[in-house]
Formats: C-alpha cells, sequence, structure tokens
C-alpha cells in the first residue's frame, strides 16, 4: 500500500511513518518546514520514503503532496490527516489572534483540505481510505485553557462523521484515536511545576509514541471501512488503568 502522513516529522507523525515502513509499506509525508524534513528522511533512512514540506492551511500545497506520492509511487491507498498543533494554555481572551487561527488553520483548515484532495483524488482513481486524527475535544470533554485547540478537534470529529455519509462506494473515512499520548503537543507550555502535578494522571493515562503507534499503524491498514473508528484508550482501559494505580510502577513522565 501506499499511506499518506500529514505531519509526519515528528511525534505521532513520525511514529507513524516508522511503522508502516516497517510493514514494507511505502510513505509519504509532510512537514511544516524544509528542515525538519530533511531531518525526518536522514532519521528514517529508506528509499520507499517521500517527504515534503507543506503548509496543510493552504489547499495548492497539500495538492502538491498528493501528486508528488502519486507521481512517486503511483497511488494512494490511505491518507492520513495527522498534522496538529496546540496552544498557549490560558483564557481565550488572552490568547493572541495570530496563534488562535494557527490553530484553527492547522488543525481544522488542514484536515478540510487535506480531506477534500484525498477524497477527490480517491475517487478518480476508485478507491482509497482517509484516516482524521482525534484528539482532546472529539468526544466532548472540556479543558479549560483550551478552548481553541479543544473545539478544532471536536469539529474535526463532526466533519468526518459527515464525510462518511458523504463518500461515494470505494472510497471510505475513519476516525484515528491515540489517545493520551506523551509527545511535545501534550506537554506543551506546562512549567516544571505543573509537569510535575499532571505527571500523576500521565502516568496513568498517557503512553509513549512506541507503544501506541504499532498499534495504530495496524488498524489503519486493516480496519478500513466507512465510518471506522479506532479507539487505543477506551473506556474500559481508563477504568482498569485507574483501578491498577495503587498498585502499579507505571511512569511515563519521569
Amino acid at each position: 500500500m501506499v499511506v499518506v502522513v500529514t505531519g509526519g516529522t515528528r511525534g505521532i507523525g513520525l511514529g507513524l511513518v516508522r511503522e508502516f515502513l516497517s510493514r514494507k509499506q511505502r510513505v509519504a509525508f509532510c512537514g511544516r518546514s524544509d528542515e525538519s524534513v530533511k531531518k525526518a528522511l536522514a532519521a528514517l533512512d529508506s528509499d520507499q520514503v517521500l517527504g515534503m514540506a507543506a503548509d496543510m492551511a493552504d489547499r495548492a500545497q497539500v495538492q502538491a503532496l498528493w501528486d508528488a506520492a502519486v507521481d512517486r509511487f503511483g497511488s494512494v491507498d490511505i491518507w492520513i490527516n495527522n498534522a496538529g498543533i496546540s496552544q498557549t494554555r490560558g483564557p481565550l481572551w488572552e490568547l493572541p489572534a495570530a496563534e488562535a487561527a494557527a490553530v484553527v488553520d492547522v488543525n481544522l483548515t488542514g484536515v478540510v483540505n487535506g480531506s477534500a484532495v484525498a477524497i477527490s483524488g480517491m475517487i478518480e482513481q476508485g478507491r482509497g481510505h482517509v484516516w482524521n486524527m482525534e484528539g482532546l475535544g472529539s468526544d466532548g470533554r472540556t479543558v479549560a485553557g483550551l478552548s481553541v485547540y479543544g473545539a478544532s478537534k471536536r469539529a474535526v470529529t463532526y466533519l468526518t462523521l459527515a464525510l462518511a455519509k458523504e463518500v461515494p462506494p470505494g472510497v471510505s473515512v475513519g476516525l484515528l484515536s491515540p489517545g493520551m499520548v506523551v509527545t511535545d503537543l501534550l506537554i506543551h507550555d506546562y512549567t516544571p511545576d505543573e509537569l510535575a502535578k499532571a505527571a500523576r494522571i500521565f502516568n496513568i493515562l498517557a503512553d509513549r509514541v512506541e507503544t501506541v503507534t504499532p498499534w495504530l499503524a495496524e488498524q489503519a491498514l486493516t480496519r478500513i471501512r466507512n465510518g471506522a473508528h479506532v479507539r487505543w484508550l477506551t473506556q474500559g482501559k481508563i477504568l482498569a488503568r485507574f483501578a491498577s494505580a495503587p498498585f502499579s510502577k507505571r511512569r511515563v513522565i519521569p
């Protein structure tokens, strides 16, 4: 298969690229800068991967990513809208307008553009699947200080459910929910003292990239059906982890 991963230069995205390559898939990915893409390509060291810089808020650049993947590999079987950024934690009225706009541009407009480009190309080739990545806020849970980020992720879930009703036969869309993963998005903007306090919950519920991405990659390759919703951190797993927490030595945050 040929898989495209947006935001593939770090965190979950880079972890997914590694896992797809290890499963003998051909992969194209994008990052926000030429420098980050070059760094990721050097680390991956594979002739079955294509990387390029792309601004997901610019549909022409997203189209260029699709075209480059097709030119290199012949088609695209799976497209994963993974690119995302967080916000400075705090009240909306204290958040700079440019920062709020950037979160919406990447997390929502980027997914709109990625979905539109990928679905259009898949309709033309007669097949394909789009995965959109969920995050905090997708399930309707609200967290003070993350209003814009949470709203953008809530919108992505609605968008994906609506797309599942719009796509024609042969093309499908679904949701990937990685749960709480220790990346710079999770610990963004925490002071050392704040992180120490948050570590209690993170050590119960969070997982490392290398723990989650092998499972996510396998699910993304095999659970391809329209409207699929793949969740790593299920309600049952949450309850089990809290129940075992007093007896556990589990640590993902030092």
